[in-house]
């Protein structure tokens, strides 16, 4: 009894045993089957990744800023106006004003001998009073038929002649005393009284320095965009500073030095011995956009144009190529740019233009 339990105990093992090692190696199988297929296929690529920048680049985000260039010249101010009295006529200097004496237009300067002016005035009355009475006389007689037309003509003329005679002898008369035409200080005299004077001979010099004219010169770079009506200034050796309207430019260049003449003009209510100093020019041009900066940020491409590296929307470097407008040793102005540009500051020169870049702009 005992032995038959056991073989049937035996029986059932077996068989489990054997129903077992078929799983096995099924098993096996299906795991082998696996890794000769991903040895035999080649596996799906990769998406290939974005190069990571290599460079860190600080940046500075810059806003176009309202420009206002100038062109500076020098030059001299002269007074407005500024005149040589002349004698007419001849005659001995009887009476010189004093070396800066203020006249007023219409006053009487100097006064020249009359000699025979008076004498010669006086005939010229009495030959027009005459030769207008005669003229008088001929109408009526013409009017009756008892005068030729040749004599009535005759007559005419005469009255004519005496009354342009009698309008020399007032002039010449009215030159022996020379008046101011404008008011003004007296600055130099050229006779002296006693002096004997023949007409066109300088008399004085008369200067108006209530107003101030500059002139000078622009090169030819730099003359477009000057109209009149910009605002001046004109700067003295002292420091000192005038300010004033362009009043006039050239049309044309100067055929030796090709610039052009500009002239601006100055209120000088007080009077000031201004006459004559040198001075610098700065005429202030119409306002414009554009951007300030370090002058360490400018660079040069391989053409040696001046530029300002920036940083595109893209993060590569590019440098963009500028308009000097004007330089000091603190800052620069420059045309060109975008109106918000982010401007490499720091590591520009470790990389090549058109390379990706990672930015770093500074906390505000």
């Amino acid at each position: 009894m005992m032995a038959t339990g056991w073989r049937e105990r035996l029986s059932r093992h077996q068989a489990l045993a054997w129903g077992l090692g078929l799983v096995l190696v099924v098993v096996f199988w299906l795991w082998r089957g696996q890794v000769y297929q991903a040895a035999s296929e080649a596996p799906e690529p990769a998406a290939a990744a974005s190069p990571a920048p290599e460079f860190r680049l600080q940046v500075q985000t810059l806003a176009a800023e309202p420009y206002r260039p100038e062109v500076v010249v020098q030059g001299q101010l002269q007074a407005v106006r500024q005149l040589v009295m002349r004698a007419r006529v001849e005659g001995t200097v009887e009476r010189m004003p004093a070396l800066g004496q203020a006249v007023s237009a219409g006053e009487e300067l100097l006064r020249l001998s009359t000699d025979d002016r008076q004498v010669n005035l006086a005939r010229a009355e009495a030959e027009r009073a005459l030769r207008v009475a005669e003229l008088a006389a001929a109408e009526r007689l013409r009017g009756k038929g008892l005068l030729a037309e040749t004599d009535f003509l005759q007559r005419q003329s005469a009255a004519s002649q005496a009354e342009a005679a009698l309008t020399q002898a007032r002039l010449a008369l009215e030159h022996s005393r020379p008046a101011a035409p404008f008011a003004g200080t007296v600055d130099a005299h050229h006779v002296e009284v006693g002096d004997y004077v023949r007409a066109g001979d300088a008399l004085l010099t008369l200067v108006d320095a209530g107003a101030l004219k500059l002139m000078a010169q622009v090169p030819q770079q730099q003359v477009s965009g000057l109209v009149p009506g910009l605002p001046v200034t004109a700067v003295l050796l002292d420091g000192r500073e005038l300010a004033g309207t362009l009043s006039f430019v050239a049309s044309a260049a100067d055929a030796a030095t090709r610039s052009f003449a500009v002239e601006a003009r100055f209120a000088n209510p007080q009077g000031e011995r201004l006459a004559g100093a040198s001075a610098e020019l700065r005429i202030v041009l119409p306002s414009r956009p554009a951007h300030r900066l370090s002058p360490a940020l400018l660079a040069l491409d391989e053409r040696g144009r001046p530029g300002v590296p920036v940083v595109d929307e893209q993060n590569r470097l590019q440098l963009v190529p500028v308009t000097l407008l004007a330089i000091t040793p603190n800052e620069i102005w420059v045309d060109g740019l975008p109106a918000r540009p982010r401007v490499v500051t720091r590591g520009a020169g470790f990389v090549a233009e058109g390379e990706p870049v990672a930015v770093r702009e500074p906390a505000e």
